[in-house]
C-alpha cells in the first residue's frame, strides 16, 4: 500500500493501539492513533484519513456516537467497528446505517490488516464509480429527441452510479419500474456512455407488435419465408451489430420467442425466420418491464431461465413522486426545450406552479409530466406560466387540493425503501441458489449483514 494511505486506530486500551499500529505500519499504512472518541472525532475533522478502525466501548463518547458523527460528516469514510461479543448487535445495527465492517473481539491482527486492505479497494471502487458516474451525467445529453437523464435526488445519484459501473461491460441490463420513469432514456444513456457508442443502438416496444411480426423484426426473415415477405429482411439483431438492443416491455413476449431470445443471449447466435443459416449476434440487450416478472414466472408467463439471463444488472427506476425537487428540475428542463426557437423563450414557472409540480403524485411518471408543461406552454400568454395554463386535473377537484396534494394512500419513504431492499435481497439469493456469501458479494454487503436483513425481512 502507498505510505500515503493514512489509517486511523481508537481504542482505549494502549497495547491494543499499540499492537495494531505495528502491525499496520509494518503493512505499509501510517498510523494515527486515538484512545476515545472525542479525540478520534477530533482527528478525523483535522486530518484525512483512508479508514477509521474505532472500538465501540470508550470513555467520553463511546465508537458508535462517534461513528454516527464521522458517518454524518464524512458517509463515503470506511469505519470498521471493533467489538465485544456483546456488543455485536449494536455494531449490526451500526452496518445498517452504514459503517463498513464490524470485527468481534478477541481478533487476529492479520484478519484487521485484511480487513483494512478491503476498505481500501471498495473505497477506491467508490471513487472510480462516483467518477464515471459524473461522467455519465455530463454525456447523458439528448439523443435523438429524447429528454436527457436528469436528477439531483438520491436515488438518481445511485442510477448514475449504476450506469457508471456498467457502462464499459456487456452484460445484460434489466431496467424496472412503472411506465413513463424514463427507462428508454436510461438505456440510451447507458449505450452511449459505452464503448459501443459509435455503433447503432436499436429499440422495441415487444407489446406494440404482433408475435408473429415480432419475431420477424427481431431475427430478420428470408425471402418467401410467409405471405407477403416478398424480400429478404434483417432484424434488429442483425442491424444493432456491436452495439446495443433495448426490448422495452419485454414481458409482453410470447412463449416461443421467449426461448429464441434465450438463445441468443446465451448462444449469440440466431437463424432468420425461414432461414437455415447460422447467424451471429455481438449484441448488448437491455430489457425494461413494468411488470413484476417474479409475479410473471410463478403465473408460467414468463421463463425462469429467461429472467436469470435478463436479470444479470437490475436497475429500478423510481416514480416521479419520490424523486422529490427533481420534479422541478425536470420541468424547467422541459420548459426551456419546448420554449427554445419560440417566442417564449425565458418563460418561467410561477412559485405557485412549482408547488402544484411538488406536491402532484404523477401517475404517468417523467411522461405525464412533460405532457403537463407541453400544454401549459400552449396556453400561456404571458412570460410566466401560472396555476390556470395548467391541466385541470392538477389544480381541480381531482387532484384534492389547489395545491394538488393527492388524496390517494401515500406511503412513507421508510415503506418504500424496505420494500425495495427486501425485493433486492431476495432477487440476489434467488440468482445465487440461496448462497449467502455469493448474494452478499453480489449485494456488496457482508455476509453478516445479509444474514441480519434475512431475518429482518423473514425471507
Amino acid at each position: 500500500m502507498s505510505e500515503a494511505v493514512t489509517i486511523l486506530v481508537a481504542d482505549d486500551e494502549l497495547s491494543l493501539r499499540i499492537i495494531l499500529q505495528t502491525v499496520l505500519q509494518k503493512a505499509g499504512f501510517r498510523v494515527d492513533t486515538a484512545e476515545n472518541g472525542v479525540d478520534a472525532l477530533q482527528k478525523v475533522r483535522e486530518k484525512d484519513y483512508e479508514v477509521v478502525l474505532l472500538d465501540i466501548r470508550m470513555p467520553q463518547m463511546d465508537g458508535l456516537q462517534c461513528f454516527y458523527e464521522i458517518h454524518q460528516e464524512q458517509p463515503d469514510l470506511p469505519v470498521i467497528l471493533m467489538t465485544a461479543f456483546s456488543s455485536a448487535e449494536m455494531a449490526v445495527e451500526a452496518m445498517k446505517r452504514g459503517a463498513f465492517d464490524y470485527i468481534p473481539k478477541p481478533f487476529n491482527v492479520e484478519e484487521v490488516r485484511i480487513l483494512v486492505e478491503r476498505a481500501l479497494r471498495m473505497r477506491k471502487l467508490a471513487r472510480e464509480v462516483d467518477m464515471l458516474a459524473r461522467e455519465v451525467k455530463a454525456l447523458s445529453e439528448e439523443v435523438e429527441g429524447s429528454v436527457k437523464l436528469i436528477g439531483e435526488s438520491p436515488k438518481m445519484q445511485e442510477i448514475y452510479k449504476d450506469v457508471g459501473r456498467i457502462a464499459n461491460s456487456t452484460v445484460t441490463v434489466l431496467l424496472t419500474g412503472d411506465s413513463g420513469t424514463g427507462k428508454g432514456v436510461v438505456a440510451k444513456t447507458i449505450h452511449y456512455s459505452s464503448e459501443r457508442w459509435q455503433k447503432p443502438f436499436l429499440q422495441i416496444n415487444c407489446g406494440a407488435i404482433p408475435e408473429g411480426l415480432l419475431e420477424s423484426e427481431l431475427f430478420g426473415h428470408e425471402k418467401g419465408a410467409f405471405t407477403g415477405a416478398w424480400n429478404q429482411k434483417p432484424g434488429k439483431f442483425e442491424l444493432a451489430e456491436g452495439g446495443t438492443l433495448f426490448l422495452d416491455e419485454v414481458a409482453e413476449m410470447g412463449p416461443s420467442l421467449q426461448v429464441k431470445l434465450l438463445r441468443v443471449l446465451q448462444e449469440h447466435e440466431f437463424e432468420r425466420v425461414g432461414g437455415t443459416k447460422t447467424l451471429s449476434a455481438d449484441v448488448r440487450v437491455i430489457a425494461a418491464t413494468n411488470r413484476d416478472l417474479t409475479q410473471e414466472i410463478a403465473e408460467k408467463r414468463f421463463r425462469l431461465d429467461l429472467y436469470y439471463r435478463l436479470n444479470v444488472v437490475t436497475m429500478h427506476l423510481p416514480p416521479l413522486r419520490e424523486r422529490g425537487d427533481d420534479i422541478v428540475l425536470l420541468a424547467d428542463y422541459f420548459l426551456h426545450r419546448f420554449a427554445a426557437g419560440t417566442d417564449k423563450e425565458g418563460i418561467l414557472f410561477s412559485p405557485e406552479v412549482s408547488e402544484i409540480f411538488r406536491h402532484y403524485p404523477w401517475p404517468g411518471n417523467v411522461r405525464e409530466l412533460e405532457n403537463a408543461v407541453e400544454r401549459a406552454l400552449i396556453m400561456s400568454n404571458t412570460k410566466v406560466i401560472l396555476p390556470e395554463h395548467l391541466p385541470l386535473h392538477l389544480t381541480g377537484e381531482g387532484a384534492g387540493t389547489s395545491y394538488g396534494t393527492p388524496r390517494l394512500p401515500f406511503r412513507s419513504m421508510r415503506e418504500v425503501l424496505a420494500e425495495t431492499e427486501r425485493k433486492h435481497i431476495a432477487d440476489a439469493l434467488a440468482i445465487t441458489g440461496g448462497n449467502k456469501a455469493h448474494a452478499a458479494n453480489l449485494l456488496q454487503i457482508s455476509r453478516r449483514a445479509l444474514i441480519y436483513k434475512i431475518q429482518d425481512y423473514h425471507l
